[in-house]
């Protein structure tokens, strides 16, 4: 460690910035809202992949739908030969294919309302159950970020208490210097 004060404010200020950044990014990292985020940028990540592997991507369907009916029954031939899942897949995409050409019936209008009707308590539930993790998360999260930022306060207590230390020193070594002048030029008077 020098006794130059100069290197040692240079010191003292580059700590801190280093502390805030640390400070800023485990706070962020911690924050009950990014967590959310994280986990439901994952969940769309894993609905997106599935959906493009099960369908396709939207090129892929666009492609697929201007193609004339034989073209389409000759690749899906060759595609599945010895696959029965790729069958069932294909069906499911023909028959979706199709069903969104064709205007929904009033029956259907009639039984999309009923089964929403039905999952609405499905969703309530889903909502009661994210909202009962975020709380769960919040404690965890607000001890952490009380943890470092107790942590970060007793590093920068730290850090005063060693500046300090340093500074005394300094004037210390300062004041011999200077006694230690004044003593030669008396002695040679």
């Amino acid at each position: 460690m020098s006794n130059n004060p100069d290197e040692i404010r240079s010191n003292i200020e580059e700590t801190r910035r280093e502390l805030g950044t640390n400070v800023d990014a485990l706070a962020d990292k911690v924050s009950p809202s990014k967590i959310a985020e994280r986990q439901a940028d994952k969940v769309k990540g894993a609905f997106r992949s599935a959906r493009e592997h099960v369908m396709g991507s939207a090129s892929d369907a666009r492609d697929s739908a201007s193609s004339t009916v034989s073209d389409t029954a000759d690749k899906a031939q060759s595609a599945v030969k010895g696959n029965p899942l790729a069958v069932g897949l294909i069906a499911v995409g023909i028959g979706w294919l199709a069903a969104s050409l064709i205007p929904a019936s009033d029956a259907e209008k009639k039984l999309a309302s009923q089964v929403k009707d039905a999952a609405q308590p499905l969703m309530d539930d889903l909502a009661s159950t994210a909202k009962g993790v975020a709380s769960d998360l919040k404690q965890p999260a607000q001890d952490a970020f009380d943890a470092v930022k107790s942590t970060a306060t007793d590093a920068v207590d730290t850090v005063k208490a060693e500046a300090s230390d340093a500074a005394d020193g300094v004037r210390e070594q300062a004041q011999s210097s200077k006694d230690a002048v004044q003593q030669q030029s008396s002695s040679t008077d």
